[in-house]
Order: C-alpha cells, then structure tokens, then sequence
C-alpha cells in the first residue's frame, strides 16, 4: 500500500444537485457535463498521486458512482454536519488506515493539476501541513503529514466566508503546525467564475 492518499470530495453527476450557482443562469444539463468533466480532469491529474479515495455526497449514491467511474477507486460516504467535519472525519479515517501524508481537494478546480499534487507531498516533506488558497478567501488543498493531523484545526472556521483561509493558517499557528503554501487557483463556483476560465485557458 502507498503511504500517500489523495481524498477527493465530490457529488453525485445529477442534474440540479451540482454546480447550482451555474445552474441559475445556464443549462442544467450543459453545467451537468461540464461538473462531470471538472470530475475527470481532477482525476487525471492524480494519476500518478498515490491512492485516491472519494468521498461522496449524498448517502446512497456509492453504486452510481462507481457505474459512473468505474471500481478502480475507494468509496467513502462523507460524514459530518458541516464541511469541517466532514473534512476532518475523512482525514482521521484515511490516517487510521494507515497512511502517511494525505491531501485533500474538491471538483471545482479545472485547472488543477499532476505538478501542484506533487508540489502538495513535496511540501509535506518538510512541513507539518500544506495548502492551496483560492482566490475567495478560502482554499482548494489542505494537506497533513499523520504525526501531526489534529480535528481541531477544523473547528470554530466560519466556513463558506472569504475569511476561511486565513483564520486556518491562525488555526496553523496557534498549534505551531508548520506549512507551505502552493500557488493560488481559482473555484469555478459562478458565472463570473466559468467566464474568467474561459477567457485564461482559450487563446
């Protein structure tokens, strides 16, 4: 077994159920392929990662997930009440199975890619932890190296605010967890968000 995981979180491909800020102004089912194909790049980009282990919302999806990406990956149903918890109940899990350095990211990154994971565990060589801070205040990677991992770090953030990012790294320095930080990326969350994509990745 690898000693590093990667732990993705994502939805189940329905339409209505991703991607919902898009869905307000574009197709459903053109922002149901595009959220698929936000899925595969980000798996393609951790072919060479280590183990990838997806954590799913909602309950009982596993089985279309797996008809959808076929049984090469591990399934976990994500637990908690809100994304810290189920960030740090992800993280606890894959640590007790016996890995050794862990990210974690979302879907909503395109432009995510092999070089910035293997930046993350590169980090994690010398650091305590790492992250990838996005450009609304909060982050697209967090990663810990087991020996230091704390669910506490996750506690008291007011999620979903621009302020997310910086009261984790308070959260880094009050526990003298040291870290790295890869370079900036940017959610794909509105329209304003799909449009400013477009307008770096077509020449």
């Amino acid at each position: 077994m690898s000693t590093k995981a990667v732990i993705v979180f994502l939805r189940a491909p329905e339409k209505d159920k991703v991607k919902t800020r898009l869905s307000e102004y574009l197709n459903k089912s053109f922002v149901l392929e595009l959220y698929k194909g936000f899925v595969l790049d980000t798996l393609d980009a951790l072919k060479t990662a280590g183990d990838i282990i997806l954590y799913y919302r909602p309950i009982k999806k596993k089985r279309m997930l797996e008809k959808w990406l076929g049984n090469e990956y591990a399934f976990s149903c994500q637990k908690g009440d809100n994304i810290g918890q189920r960030m740090a109940n992800a993280f606890q899990d894959v640590f007790e199975d016996g890995y050794e350095k862990v990210l974690l990211i979302g879907t909503d990154i395109p432009e995510i890619n092999d070089e910035i994971i293997e930046l993350g565990f590169t980090i994690l060589s010398t650091r305590d932890a790492v992250v990838g801070p996005s450009n609304d205040g909060g982050y697209y990677l967090i990663g810990f190296n087991k020996a230091v991992f704390s669910k506490g770090v996750f506690k008291n953030i007011n999620w979903s605010t621009q302020h997310v990012l910086d009261e984790t790294l308070d959260r880094f320095d009050m526990t003298k967890i040291s870290y790295g930080c890869l370079p900036e990326l940017n959610d794909i969350d509105t329209l304003k968000d799909l449009k400013a994509l477009a307008k770096r990745v077509i020449k």
